[in-house]
């Protein structure tokens, strides 16, 4: 067997931010022609390793190797030129310039190099490793795939050989997460080689040649992905053995408690965000919503909450018409409604309070007097605090210094201590690591298991599948299908998401 070749070694890195130190004496090599799946929870320190390797950061310890020879990185330009590429979650593209425009733009004398001599180079490129794009489309214009390909075509435009994904297909339908899967392997057989950081299992499994688990800051175990499996994967990066199905909780579905009628709500460009909407949500159920980033999720949430403005339609609740109350008035109708938004620290919680002031936002509708009794609600942040095990110094101490897991279980003790009889959440997994979305989902189950209808707005269609009773796929703000995941598959819900044909739209439950 001929030695393979390390195109990246990392040898004893260490980097510290005042007294925490986010990565300690870490290893790590790439060999040419794999994917390396880089795994581990918030904070195990993946972005701040990357980060060096890509030029944001320099260690204060340790050493970088790039083809076997020794480097050192003063900024992003400095990996750019050693043949590394990053491509970020949230994208580096200009939305109001061409896709050729994005592929040249911040190189050297790209003002002056003709249209010809960059498609003629972008042709070689997309031929080499199977891609397709339009270079004069607008990347406003394109898809979430389409600026993945247009990210990739770039850094390779730039020469690189070494690409690093960071969590690609987090708003992907399957049919798109298997394009990139495919762009992937080909890069491979070009002899690139790849570091791909994900929280998904699955992918892992399928697309990874090996696997290094980061926890604490620290290596814990490189491994060949054909010598593990995803329970031991898990166990690696909490440090304990953990249980990763989703255990739905059972429970009668009960009467209808929201119907939305032809709902439609307009963007501040004034084009139809949500377009005839309607749908029937069930006491005791989880429903849930899938859709590509954008499609109108964010409008559903807010004009059922009250907070943005409905142009036409009705949404019932328990046979009252809250259509244009604001959550005020909602209230005052006795209706206990919680709203788990995408924003934890924008439209849910204030960064600069601790827990306490944070309880107590929501706590004020019920005070008698002009004077707030803070002691019920110290008691209740200490309840919240010991159940869902949030770590934190104090229950005074400023939220925003803590980890988004910790601010996501405050936001939702808060939310669910209403007891509510709707509970409306928006993407409340993103970005948590494994251990903090499991206890979520159990959360989820509890609610059910009391009656409490739950609209679940998610990005992983596996986690849809196993939770909700129902799943209602949108597309460019209209429902293109609402399925039942027991007799549904991925790629059927995917084909939704993308704007397939419109598959019959089951309002009960059996």
């Amino acid at each position: 067997m001929n030695k393979r070749v390390h195109f990246i070694s990392m040898e004893d890195i260490t980097k510290s931010f005042g007294s925490v130190i986010a990565n300690k004496n870490i290893s790590f090599q790439v060999y040419e022609g794999e994917v390396h799946a880089l795994l581990g929870e918030n904070g195990a320190g993946k972005s701040t390793l990357m980060n060096m390797l890509s030029g944001v950061y320099t260690p204060d310890k340790g050493s970088i190797f790039v083809h076997g020879k020794k480097v050192s990185f003063s900024s992003p330009k400095d990996s750019i030129k050693a043949g590394i590429g990053m491509i970020y979650q949230h994208f580096k593209l200009v939305e109001a310039m061409s896709g050729r425009d994005n592929i040249v733009l911040g190189q050297k004398s790209s003002f002056f190099r003709s249209k010809k001599v960059v498609d003629e180079k972008t042709k070689n490129i997309c031929d080499k490793y199977e891609l397709n794009i339009n270079l004069d489309k607008m990347v406003y214009d394109m898809s979430v795939a389409e600026k993945q390909i247009l990210e990739i075509i770039k850094v390779l435009y730039r020469g690189a050989k070494i690409l690093i994904l960071d969590e690609p297909t987090t708003v992907f339908t399957p049919q798109d997460v298997e394009k990139l899967f495919k762009i992937m392997r080909k890069m491979k057989e070009n002899g690139c080689a790849i570091i791909f950081i994900t929280h998904k299992m699955d992918e892992v499994m399928e697309i990874a040649d090996r696997i290094t688990v980061l926890r604490k800051g620290e290596t814990i175990k490189t491994l060949d992905k054909n010598s593990t499996n995803p329970r031991e994967l898990a166990e690696l990066m909490v440090g304990r053995s953990i249980d990763l199905s989703i255990k739905k909780s059972s429970g009668e579905i009960g009467k209808s408690l929201l119907q939305v009628k032809d709902l439609k709500v307009c963007n501040e460009e004034g084009n139809y965000a949500l377009n005839n909407i309607t749908f029937d949500m069930y006491q005791g159920e989880v429903l849930g919503i899938a859709g590509i980033a954008g499609s109108g999720q964010k409008e559903i949430c807010e004009a059922i909450s009250g907070i943005c403005k409905v142009n036409n339609g009705q949404i019932i609740f328990k046979g009252e018409d809250i259509t244009q109350k604001n959550p005020r008035e909602i209230i005052s109708k006795g209706i206990s409604m919680s709203f788990i938004p995408e924003d934890r620290l924008g439209m849910g919680l204030v960064a600069s309070m601790d827990m306490v002031e944070n309880l107590m936002l929501k706590a004020y509708h019920n005070n008698k007097g002009i004077f707030i009794n803070r002691a019920p609600v110290r008691v209740k942040a200490e309840e919240i605090k010991k159940k869902l095990d949030i770590k934190t110094p104090s229950i005074y101490y400023p939220i925003k210094n803590l980890s988004g897991g910790n601010i996501q279980k405050i936001l939702l003790g808060r939310e669910l201590d209403c007891n509510p009889h709707l509970l409306i959440m928006a993407y409340p997994v993103r970005g948590l690591d494994i251990n903090t979305c499991y206890a979520i989902y159990d959360l989820i189950n509890e609610q059910r298991a009391k009656g409490v209808s739950v609209l679940f707005i998610g990005e992983d269609i596996d986690v849809l599948m196993q939770l909700c009773d129902r799943v209602m796929v949108i597309c460019d703000g209209a429902i293109t299908g609402i399925v039942n995941p027991e007799t549904s598959t991925k790629e059927d819900i995917g084909l939704l998401m993308a704007g397939g044909i419109k598959t019959q739209v089951k309002e009960g439950i059996a």
